[in-house]
C-alpha cells in the first residue's frame, strides 16, 4: 500500500490543488484546468499591461480617472444633487439668497464641464484606439505564424503520404493548401470594388 504523501509540487507554481495561486504575481485558479504554457502567456500579458499603465503620462492617466468618474454612479449622484440643489435655491423655495434667478451661470458651468469632458473622454478613447490596434496588430502577427506553420505541417504530411503511396496525397486540394498565403494579396483582393 502506497502512503499518502504531500501534495505535488509544480516548480515556482504551488501546490497542484484547488486554491487560487500565483503564477509570476498573478492569481490563477487550478480549477481552470489551464497548462503551463496558456499560465504563463497570462501572466506576461498582464505584466504588459501592467507596465504600460504604468508608463503612461500624466495628463492620460488624469483623463482615465475623470472619464472613469464620469461613467460612474457617484457622477451622477452628484451631479443630481448640485443641480437640485442648484434649482431649489434659485427658484427661491430655501431661506438662502439666489445667486442665479436666471440659471444663465448653471448654463455655462454645464457648457464647460462638457466641454472639458468631452475632451478628457477623447484622450481616453485615443488611448484605447492605440491600444486596441497594437492587439489587432498582435493578433494579425499570431495568425500569420499559425498560417505558416499549418502550411508547412500540409507539406510534410504530405510529403509522408507521397512516400508510404497514399492515394489522398494525390488529392489536387493539397498542391493548393501546401502554398504560402500572401497578406498582402489578400488585402488587395479585400480593397478591390465588387462589381454591382
Amino acid at each position: 500500500m502506497i502512503a499518502s504523501g504531500p501534495s505535488p509540487q509544480r516548480s515556482g507554481r504551488g501546490p497542484i490543488d484547488g486554491s487560487t495561486r500565483r503564477v509570476d504575481g498573478v492569481r490563477v485558479s487550478d480549477r481552470e484546468n489551464l497548462n503551463i504554457v496558456l499560465e504563463e502567456n497570462i501572466a506576461k500579458l498582464g505584466t504588459h499591461r501592467a507596465k504600460r499603465r504604468a508608463g503612461r503620462s500624466l495628463s492620460e492617466r488624469f483623463a482615465d480617472s475623470v472619464t472613469a468618474f464620469a461613467g460612474s454612479m457617484r457622477s451622477v449622484v452628484v451631479h443630481a444633487v448640485v443641480v437640485l440643489s442648484w434649482t431649489v435655491i434659485n427658484l427661491g423655495w430655501t431661506p438662502f439668497v439666489r445667486f442665479d434667478p436666471t440659471f444663465v451661470i448653471l448654463a455655462t458651468v454645464a457648457s464647460v464641464e462638457a466641454l472639458f469632458l468631452s475632451t478628457f473622454i477623447l484622450i481616453s478613447q485615443n488611448q484605447m484606439t492605440r491600444e486596441a490596434d497594437e492587439r489587432a496588430d498582435l493578433d494579425l502577427q499570431i495568425t500569420l505564424l499559425s498560417e505558416h506553420e499549418i502550411t508547412r505541417l500540409i507539406q510534410l504530411t504530405a510529403a509522408i503520404a507521397d512516400r508510404l503511396g497514399i492515394e489522398a496525397a494525390a488529392d489536387p486540394h493539397l498542391e493548393e493548401l501546401k502554398r504560402d498565403v500572401s497578406p498582402e494579396h489578400v488585402v488587395e483582393k479585400i480593397n478591390q470594388p465588387t462589381a454591382k
